[in-house]
Order: structure tokens, then C-alpha cells, then sequence
């Protein structure tokens, strides 16, 4: 048999250009291939997993090529639709394959080592010539064999450690190695069957029979396994046994001994299993649901995108649910997206009542390890052709799954711009993502929204995409009412309570007096959202961040929401002493507050990133709002989205100039998406309901078009502004941002990047320029918007900017300014 030699481009997930190449070991040829895992060394020391690109026999033009030094997968762990996926992501948004394979793998998957130190075998103690740190560490390691860098950074109470331990290595006092750390662990349950010898019916009579009379707790635990369904051919859960017999592990273990039970751990999953309860043929689509639904197979006909643009609560989870069996009948696999975490419990509950096991969740809140088991589900669907999770429910990085056979893509709340990433790279928009995907699988997709972006109905009055309208609410419920509260005549007649109107106040006690339901939408988190002395202005700024500090009550604390930093809250301003401080603006925590105090039987809860921290949250929320536990739910953009709750009435927005006054191009079209939104929670079933606007602008274009409900006439006001100030959708636009820690350095780095751009791009170079927070984590920051017609070959474009940008970094001067580059920025 001829001996090959074999060599691997391996990705690694850093931020750097191209693969890694290694040699693999003549006894791994036969078990290495692409998509799996393997350990290699990376640099002098370091040890990293990597995944395998390509397999080759051609010899690399490099002398020496280290050896990888294991494999870690049996199968493959991602497939050559996703290695597609990657390389179209990174061409597109101008990253790195690491950066893609790093924001892909559940963390538990990418291994890395940790540096770690030992006594070395020649020290002999000699206390006399320790300091004291090194006397320290040395103890510790007589105790516990081998420290972490962290561990002892502890002991010494230092951070920077390394000068000491390299003098300690050079000193022949301890040594260093690397070790690799696994993160991903199976989870074993124990289980008990039957041994054959019992599984004879007469044997198991005459047992009862024996232990009826002298082990009456193990005849118990006995008749507790067949109550759990135990048999010949099925076991139990050890743990369920024991807890149904109220029996000890001592119980358990006599009759293993005695040879009635066998004992083993059995591997199991993380996460809970669901039984499908009813028939999606139940659902019964109305005559409008019946045309949206027929609309939409017209679209996949022309294979095209099909935009569903239906008003709030026009049943197009209904639609969704038939096309999802469609695409399961045929054997194929379902992706649903949402941009809301939140949002996802509600339509999980609802899917799984459908098709039970079929459905599995896929996002940041579940653990690492819950989310490996997800990740190799849907990669073993090719292998196994397993119906389980073949509908995967999910946030934005549940577009990088790896899978095998996608029939059907839902993008529900398309416009939202949860769908995103903004930090770190890859910058990606998980619904224009979907659109490749979909191509790359031959899968249908569906884009649906009751406030389509303004770039997906442009594409589809275009004809890119297919449209199709639902114009009324299920069940022929009324859109709510809407009424625009000018706090001007509010406060001019002295009628405010807090930061209510009157108009407000009314109509929550009517609604909570007939027995139903509030939300209130302010979209800033906080107590205050700032703290000014009122004789010289002075404003708590954070020490990192260019930007005033937020005081959050219940903590006691001024917190900045960009780094974290938090401060006490003063008792006098350290500028003038002055004691006159006063609070300005208001969060959801201040109107929850107020709230209590305004209306004292009113039970309230808070809905934000504050209160929703732990993993189950949002969901403990939700239910008790849903279970009529709450009469109030205060919340952030959080309440805005896709919530279906029958007996919410009445719905607050309690500033809308906040939304209409931030200074961005899309600043209009978000204000009126998420008034649109938030106004389509109220009046979801019976009555019609209400939605208060408390504004200083009653007459503002924007607001007028939610009052009418109408999208259609807002966009065609907005799209002439767009078209000619070359904004999307008619140009497309790419940010570079520049940071450092010296601003004057970052300033002449931004001018010299730009000096060599602008002859390319002449006007549609705007900057460089600050933002409007112009440093963050004590970095200063400047950007350039560049703007070009979506006509043009966009590859050009990219070309040119990353071959600036390539020179930019060999740049001795500007080595240490960081740059970033964000394709269609939101």
C-alpha cells in the first residue's frame, strides 16, 4: 500500500487573512477530512483547535510544517454548504474566515490552552533565596501541582505577572507547559433495568413474594419501577425511582447486589422533550390568511423572496405554521428567525404544540452546552435523517448552523435591527444573510413584518422580491385607536402626574377597573438619565466613555450603559459644591416607580436588559403577565415586538420625541416602526383597544402616518429624502471606523486613510469625522461613511478599500490604530 503524505489548511479563529497549513501524521490519513476538528500548535507554545478546509497532498513551498496533533470529531462538525456560506461572508463584509468560524462554533466547541506552571523537577526549596512572591507561589504549587497564569495573578495580588514568572523560569524554579482545555462535556444520567435473570415472570413473583415479607422498602422501590413504566424492554431514570419510592441510594443498591437491577449511565440531552398535542389541519385559514397563503406559493413559483407585509395581529403565525409542514413533508429542514430573544418563547410554545420534538431553540441565552447539542443535531440531520430540531427557532446566529437540507426560511419581524451584529466581526445582517442561504439550499423564504424595512418593499415595488398584503386583523378585530396627547396643553394647565398625562392616567384606570391589562413603552432603561447641578450645570460624565452616567435606583448607582462603569451617586457637586443636583429625563425604572405611586393597586413589572440578566427572565415575566399575575408591563423595545397577549387594552408610548430627535438618517423610519409596533399590542382580541402618544410635536409627519396606520403613504414620503441625500435603498454605504487610545494620533491616522480614499470616491466620502459618542472603553473613535450607487460593482469597491486599508497597517506610524469596517451599517 503506498504511504501518502497528507497536509491540512486549517482555519483558526483569529482575526487574520487565509488558513494555517499542517502535516498530518501518517497512522491520522485515514481519519482526517474536511469540516473536522483538529489540535495544533500555533507559534512557539500555543495550543488551539482548528477546523480543516481542505486535504491535500501538494507540498507546501515552506521548509518546515508542523504536525497536527490530533483530531477531535469522528464526523465532520461543519459541512461544505457552510465553508460556502463562510467564504461568500467574508468576501461580502470584509473579514476574516477565523473571524466567521469564532462567531459560528458554540464556545464550548473552540478550544484553546491555557498556560500553565509547575515546580520544575531540579528546584530544591531554599526559602533565602525567594522574595516574598516567589515564596508565595512556590507554597501554593506545593499544595496544588499546577497553577493558571489567573490563579496566580490571585496569590500575588498583581495582574501582571508574567516578568515574575519568566524570572522564575530562567531561574530554574518552575517550568511552564500548555495544556488543552475540553470544554464540551456529554451529560450522563444513571440508569436501571431489569436483569434477565428477573425479566422470568414466575422469578419476579417469588421475589415480591420474599421481600413482601422482609424488605418491604425494596418491594416498594420494585412496584415504583413498573408505576414509572419500567418493563423487560424499558428502564428508568435512578433518580425518578428513587424520588417516586421516597427511597435512599442504599435501597436502590440491595437490589442490584441481590441481581434484580442492572445499573448504567446512559447518555442524555440538556434539553426538554415536547409531544406534539395538535394537527396543524386544525387551523383554518380565513378567506384574507387563505389568498396571503396562496400569494406566497405564487412567489416560491418565481422563486422569489416573498415579502408578507401584514398589520399587527393578522395571523400570519397561522401561515408560517402551514408552510412550515409543507417543508417538513418534504423531508426538509425549517429555519425561523426572530430578533428577540423574548419573542422567541411565545412562538416556541406555539410551534411545539404543533410539531413537539421537532422544534429546537438555538440562542445566547441557552448554555454553551446546550447549544453543542443543538449545533450537532441539525449537523447530523444529513447522517440520520432524524426529525429532531428539523425546525430550528432562533436569533441571528442561528443562520450559521450547519445545515444540510433547508427547505424553508422565515424571517419574522424583518425590519428589526436586532438582526445585525455590530461588535465584534463579522458585521453581518442575519436577514439579508438568509437571502444567500436560501439560494445556496434552493430553499423558499419569507420575510414578514407589519413595518417592512424600507430596503426590503423597495426590492419588492421592484419586483426583486414577491409581495403580498395582509390588510386586516384576525377575526375581523379593529386596529386600535389611537390618540396623540400634546404635553404641551399638559403642562401648560398643570395636569401631569409625574411623567403621565392626563389623557394617560384616565385611560390605564379604566382599563385596569374593567379587569384588563397596560403596557407602556419607554425606550430607555434607567432611573434618570442624567444627574445636573443646577448652578453651574456640572453632569457626571463616565471616566472611560465620552457620555453622562445613568443613575439606576434600585442599585444606588450612577452606571454608564457603554462600558459599565459605575460611580456613586454624589452628594454635592464636585465642581461648585453645590447640593442643588436634580434629576433629568426618565427610564423605565422611574416609570415603573412613579407608576406604583400613582396608581397603588396596580400591579407592575419591568421588562429591560436590567430585569431580564438570568436565562429564564424574559419567560418568568411574560407568564406572569400572561397569567393576569401583572396588570402593568413596563417596558424597553422588548414590548414592541410580536407579544400576543388577548387582554392588553390600552398601550403608552411616554415619549416619542426621544425616538424622532436622534440624530440618524433612519431615525423616522425606526420611530415609526416601533410606535407601529408597540401599538399593535393593544386590542389583539375582543374590543378595540387604545394607544396614548404623549408628544410635544402632536403634528409631526410621522406620528400622523401611525395615528392612519399607514406605511404605504410614510414611505412614500421618506424614499424622495433618501434618493436625494444617497441614502438605501438607492445607495449602499460602508463605515470605517478608526480608534486609539491618542486622539491626535487618531486624527492625523483618519485624515492620511481618507487623503488616499477621497480621490476614488470624491463627495460620497463623508468624514472622517466623530461620532456621536466619541470614545468608548477609553478608546477616541472617528469614521468615514463612504456612499455608492447600488448599481455599482460593489467587488470593485471592497477591492479598493481593503487594499487602502492593507497599507494602511504596515504603516510603522499607525500600527496601533485599530480599524474596522462595517458593510450596510444600521
Amino acid at each position: 500500500m503506498e504511504r501518502k503524505t497528507l497536509f491540512v489548511k486549517v482555519i483558526l479563529p483569529l482575526p487574520v487573512p487565509g488558513t494555517f497549513t499542517y502535516r498530518v501524521p501518517m497512522e491520522l490519513n485515514d481519519s482526517v477530512c474536511v469540516g473536522q476538528r483538529v489540535v495544533v500548535q500555533f507559534g512557539k507554545a500555543k495550543i488551539m483547535s482548528g477546523l480543516v478546509s481542505e486535504v491535500t497532498e501538494q507540498v507546501p513551498e515552506f521548509e518546515q510544517v508542523k504536525y497536527i496533533l490530533g483530531i477531535l470529531d469522528d464526523h465532520p462538525v461543519v459541512n461544505a454548504m457552510q465553508f460556502k456560506l463562510w467564504q461568500w461572508i467574508c468576501d461580502y463584509y470584509l473579514c476574516y474566515e477565523g473571524e466567521v468560524m469564532q462567531a459560528a462554533l458554540p464556545s464550548a466547541m473552540k478550544l484553546s490552552s491555557e498556560s500553565k506552571i509547575r515546580l520544575s523537577e531540579d528546584f530544591e526549596l531554599d526559602t533565602m533565596t525567594l522574595n516574598d512572591f516567589e515564596y508565595l507561589i512556590v507554597e501554593a504549587l506545593q499544595v496544588q501541582p499546577k497553577l493558571t497564569i489567573s490563579e496566580v495573578s490571585k496569590i500575588i495580588g498583581y495582574k501582571k505577572v508574567m516578568p515574575l514568572i519568566k524570572t522564575m523560569i530562567e531561574r530554574g524554579i518552575v517550568v511552564m507547559e500548555e495544556e488543552l482545555d475540553r470544554k464540551f462535556k456529554a451529560k450522563y444520567e444513571r440508569y436501571v433495568g431489569l436483569s434477565e435473570e428477573y425479566k422470568d415472570e414466575e422469578k419476579m413473583h417469588e421475589l415480591m413474594d420474599n421481600l413482601n415479607k422482609r424488605a418491604y422498602k425494596q418491594l416498594e422501590l420494585l412496584m415504583s419501577f413498573y408505576v414509572l413504566g419500567g418493563s423487560q424492554e424499558n428502564d428508568v431514570l435512578a433518580s425518578d425511582l428513587m424520588h417516586k419510592a421516597n427511597a435512599n441510594s442504599t435501597v436502590l443498591k440491595a437490589l442490584v447486589d441481590k441481581g434484580v437491577f442492572v445499573t448504567y449511565m446512559k447518555k442524555v440531552s440538556r434539553l426538554k422533550s415536547f409531544k406534539a398535542l395538535t394537527d396543524v389541519d386544525s387551523i383554518q385559514l380565513t378567506e384574507k390568511q387563505q389568498a396571503a397563503f396562496d400569494g406566497i406559493h405564487q412567489g416560491f413559483k418565481e422563486t422569489k423572496p416573498v415579502l408578507l407585509h401584514g398589520v399587527t395581529s393578522s395571523g400570519k403565525t397561522e401561515i408560517y405554521i402551514k408552510l412550515i409542514q409543507e417543508a417538513l413533508d418534504k423531508g426538509r429542514q425549517v429555519l425561523y428567525l426572530l430578533p428577540e430573544i423574548a419573542l422567541t418563547e411565545q412562538i416556541i410554545n406555539r410551534l411545539k404544540k404543533y410539531f413537539g420534538d421537532r422544534v429546537g431553540v438555538y440562542h445566547s441565552r441557552y448554555s454553551d452546552m446546550e447549544r453543542v447539542e443543538i449545533w450537532e443535531q441539525v449537523m447530523d440531520f444529513e447522517r440520520t435523517n432524524s426529525e429532531k430540531y428539523q425546525v430550528i427557532i432562533g436569533s441571528r446566529s442561528s443562520i450559521l448552523l450547519p445545515f444540510s437540507n433547508l427547505g424553508l426560511i422565515i424571517v419574522d419581524e424583518e425590519h428589526d435591527t436586532s438582526f445585525k451584529q455590530i461588535d465584534p466581526a463579522p458585521r453581518y445582517n442575519a436577514r439579508d444573510l438568509s437571502m444567500v442561504l436560501a439560494r445556496f439550499h434552493g430553499a423558499d423564504i419569507v420575510l414578514g413584518s407589519a413595518t417592512p424595512s424600507f430596503e426590503s418593499y423597495y426590492n419588492a415595488r421592484q419586483g426583486r422580491y414577491h409581495l403580498v398584503e395582509l390588510t386586516e386583523r384576525y377575526g375581523g378585530v379593529e386596529m386600535p385607536e389611537i390618540i396623540v396627547d400634546d404635553m404641551r396643553v399638559e403642562r401648560r394647565r398643570k395636569l401631569m402626574q409625574a411623567n403621565f398625562g392626563s389623557v394617560l392616567v384616565d385611560a390605564m384606570k379604566n382599563t385596569l377597573d374593567n379587569k384588563n391589562q397596560v403596557i407602556l413603552f419607554q425606550n430607555r432603561r434607567g432611573f434618570s438619565l442624567r444627574l445636573e447641578c443646577g448652578v453651574c450645570h456640572w453632569v457626571p460624565q463616565c471616566v472611560n466613555c465620552d457620555v453622562s452616567m445613568t443613575y439606576h435606583k434600585a442599585q444606588n448607582i450612577m452606571k454608564c450603559h457603554y462600558c459599565g462603569y459605575t460611580m456613586s451617586v454624589p452628594s454635592e457637586c464636585p465642581s461648585c459644591h453645590s447640593t442643588d443636583l436634580k434629576m433629568h429625563g426618565f427610564g423605565t425604572e422611574r416609570v415603573e416607580e412613579d407608576l406604583k405611586i400613582l396608581i397603588p393597586e396596580a400591579r407592575c413589572a419591568r421588562l429591560d436588559l436590567d430585569t431580564t440578566r438570568s436565562k429564564n427572565s424574559y419567560q418568568f415575566i411574560l407568564d406572569q403577565f400572561k397569567n393576569r399575575e401583572t396588570d402593568v408591563l413596563v417596558g424597553t423595545q422588548m414590548v414592541t415586538k410580536g407579544l400576543d397577549f388577548d387582554c392588553v387594552k390600552t398601550v403608552g408610548i411616554l415619549d416619542a420625541d426621544n425616538m424622532l430627535s436622534f440624530p440618524d438618517f433612519r431615525a423616522y423610519e425606526r420611530s415609526f416602526q416601533l410606535m407601529e409596533q408597540v401599538s399593535g399590542r393593544a386590542g389583539r382580541k375582543g374590543e378595540k383597544g387604545k394607544v396614548i402618544i404623549q408628544t410635544y410635536q402632536p403634528t409631526h409627519p410621522v406620528i400622523m402616518n401611525v395615528v392612519n396606520h399607514d406605511f404605504i403613504r410614510f414611505y412614500e414620503e421618506q424614499m424622495p429624502i433618501r434618493r436625494q441625500f444617497c441614502y438605501p435603498p438607492y445607495y449602499r454605504l460602508i463605515l470605517i471606523r478608526l480608534r486609539h487610545v491618542d486622539y491626535e494620533k487618531l486624527n492625523k491616522a483618519a485624515e492620511y486613510f481618507a487623503k488616499h480614499l477621497r480621490p476614488v470616491f470624491k463627495h460620497n466620502l463623508l468624514g472622517p469625522e466623530y461620532p456621536v459618542v466619541s470614545r468608548i472603553k477609553n478608546q477616541y473613535i472617528k469614521q468615514i461613511l463612504i456612499k455608492f450607487d447600488r448599481n455599482e460593482n460593489s467587488n470593485k469597491i471592497k477591492e479598493i478599500i481593503k487594499s487602502e486599508i492593507d497599507a494602511f497597517k504596515h504603516l510603522n506610524d499607525y500600527k496601533a490604530v485599530s480599524i474596522s469596517i462595517d458593510v450596510d451599517p444600521i
